[in-house]
């Protein structure tokens, strides 16, 4: 089993920035990112895999860093200048496939989600 328990988000005026973490107890090959604003789809925002590699959605690119820390055990996204419609419920994920799919069924484990609301 893999538990997340995520922390950061809360509110901020569009152009700021947020820290979210996340530390993962278990085994993971893949973790990452998603949100999910009210009424849409639950999305993935950037994902980080065993090997180093990383992958973000095109509208957070340049703004947001995913990263790890030295011994895997918790997770960071950095979200820089931030915009209204980065307002969603955050959620860490992670999964023990080997790869790191933007598909929110191919994720298992999932955090307790974290608010995070940019206002203009």
């Amino acid at each position: 089993q893999v538990q997340l328990v995520e922390s950061g988000g809360g509110s901020v005026q569009a152009g700021g920035a947020l820290r979210l973490s996340c530390a993962a107890s278990g085994y993971t090959s893949c973790w990452g990112w998603f949100r999910q604003a009210p009424g849409k789809k639950r999305e993935g925002v950037a994902t980080f895999d065993m090997s180093g590699s990383t992958r973000y959605a095109d509208s957070v690119k340049g703004r947001f860093t995913i990263s790890q820390n030295n011994d895997k055990s918790t997770l960071y996204l950095q979200m820089d200048n931030l915009k209204p419609e980065d307002t969603a419920m955050y959620y860490c994920a992670a999964n023990r496939l080997g790869y790191c799919p933007f598909r929110v069924d191919l994720f298992p484990y999932w955090g307790q989600g974290n608010q995070v609301t940019v206002s203009s």
